[in-house]
């Protein structure tokens, strides 16, 4: 499990801190906004998937007023916004599964760019349910400890204690992962104590299949990073091992 979250979530709270931050932000609220409506609350002690988000919005240090003003816009009766999750599912060379969650108002749009992204860079988009069998769902909060100031032993009793499955330290933070119903209050928990880099329901990999050509492993990594660019997109997994 180790490597899973590493450069896939440093990366995008990265890209949070420079000009990819007001993106960053879009994606989230688009999120906020589907929870608001799905779970009919604005609480998130009373919209486990708000609560979720919320936690999301914060480790990539989204301000509180821009969650509170995203809340209240999907409160409002005027709120038009009609966005609605899809996932696509397919395979990149030497058969690298990869998962695309969207949230999109166009399902059609949305669509026709992964399958164009997937067809461009070598891969192609399968059937529902083609890949997704290899990853199991699981809550992911990565601790940023690139200061070296955190005990193993003591991020590792507080996670447990918390009730998180598993820790893996990996050079300068730690991956804790949860089961999806135990993530809120895992996060809870946590998040006064420690500084989080990233924390959101994730697809995690059973396996890795490495990419042993760089050409076709940059290739790769062009549609990837073009997928996570497209507005539309808001998660990509994959189990490309990148070490």
């Amino acid at each position: 499990m180790s490597g899973h979250s590493k450069w896939h979530n440093i990366q995008k709270t990265k890209g949070a801190a420079d000009a990819k931050r007001s993106q960053v932000f879009t994606k989230i609220a688009r999120e906020m906004i589907v929870a608001v409506k799905e779970g009919g609350s604005g609480d998130p002690n009373n919209n486990s998937r708000l609560a979720t988000v919320i936690a999301k919005a914060k480790a990539a240090n989204m301000p509180n007023d821009n969650i509170k003003r995203t809340i209240e816009k999907a409160l409002g009766s005027g709120n038009a916004d009609n966005y609605e999750s899809v996932t696509y599912e397919g395979y990149g060379p030497n058969g690298v599964a990869v998962i695309v969650e969207a949230m999109t108002d166009n399902r059609n749009r949305t669509a026709s760019e992964v399958r164009h992204l997937f067809d461009k860079y070598g891969g192609n988009m399968g059937a529902t349910g083609c890949v997704s069998w290899s990853f199991d769902r699981k809550g992911v909060i990565i601790i940023d400890n690139e200061d070296g100031d955190l005990e193993e032993d003591e991020v590792m009793m507080d996670a447990l204690e918390a009730g998180a499955d598993d820790i893996v330290p990996d050079e300068a933070i730690f991956e804790i992962y949860t089961s999806p119903e135990a993530f809120n209050d895992v996060c809870a928990a946590l998040e006064g104590k420690y500084k989080f880099a990233s924390a959101q329901i994730e697809m995690v990999p059973q396996n890795y299949v490495k990419l042993p050509d760089p050409d076709t492993a940059a290739k790769f990594e062009k549609m990837l990073d073009l997928m996570e660019d497209n507005e539309d997109i808001q998660n990509v997994y994959h189990n490309w091992d990148q070490e």
